[in-house]
């Protein structure tokens, strides 16, 4: 049996907190006859306050970008879980290969952020995925793997329970390029296995894997149908509401139809 979806809309750099309010009071609409699949959206840091107040009453669960790994000091510029779990957040999104590429973050960074969102009860939803000229070396596997290993692989067991795990190959982040169900199927079967191996099956089969990498309504059933992909981290599509309700509608019916035949 398959588990219940978690869909997750990363807004990046877009939508002021008004665009934001905006965007979330059509969502609403559309998501209150969903009561099969997780809905995470994770605007700007701008937003958040003002966001979790439309969200007050309904089941859709607010995430932050991304998040500093100490809960208060003298890190100009940065944001801490307490503010995040001050402004509404139960999800974080860390480890995006945009904040790897730009930013500079390592999977040291990302495992000590990993571990202070789960001390403070924030789920971290930690990215991983090879670039093309390290698929096209044959090398994704190793990538993955490493990435895995030093970012989330030396938590404790009832730590990496409550992780979220999410495979973009970077390749197919904003390119329209997306890796076919197969070769996305591949690698979460692949993380699923890291899961099995260094924790347990059954540890390895209660945590979600989302794919991200232009999700889009027209692919989103495709991949959904494949056994070990649990969810998707949604980019441009999540920017619309009427595209990624339809996503989230996608995600539903494959379930229902996939539980039930």
């Amino acid at each position: 049996m398959k588990k219940r979806p978690l869909i997750a809309g990363n807004w990046k750099m877009y939508k002021t907190a008004s665009e934001a309010v905006t965007l979330v009071q059509t969502l609403k609409a559309a998501a209150h006859t969903v009561s099969n699949v997780t809905i995470v959206i994770c605007p700007p840091f701008t937003a958040l306050s003002e966001v979790s107040k439309v969200l007050n009453d309904t089941s859709i669960n607010l995430g932050a970008q991304n998040m500093y790994c100490a809960p208060e000091g003298a890190f100009t510029g940065e944001i801490s879980p307490t503010m995040l779990k001050d402004s509404g957040c139960r999800y974080v999104i860390l480890g995006h290969s945009e904040r790897r590429q730009y930013f500079k973050e390592d999977d040291i960074l990302i495992h000590e952020k990993v571990k202070t969102a789960l001390k403070y009860s924030i789920i971290p939803i930690v990215c991983v995925g090879e670039t093309l000229a390290e698929r096209d070396a044959k090398k994704h596997f190793d990538v993955v793997k490493t990435q895995f290993d030093e970012s989330i692989g030396r938590l404790e067991k009832e730590d990496i329970a409550k992780v979220v795990i999410a495979y973009e190959p970077v390749w197919a982040i904003g390119t329209g390029k997306t890796a076919t169900p197969d070769q996305a199927e591949q690698m979460h079967s692949y993380i699923r296995r890291l899961l099995n191996e260094r924790y347990s099956q059954e540890i390895g089969s209660r945590i979600s894997i989302l794919y991200g990498g232009s999700v889009k309504p027209d692919n989103t059933r495709s991949l959904m149908e494949k056994p070990n992909i649990d969810g998707a981290l949604v980019g441009g599509a999540s920017l619309k509401a009427e595209s990624f309700a339809q996503i989230i509608q996608e995600a539903q019916q494959t379930y229902e139809s996939g539980n039930h035949s």
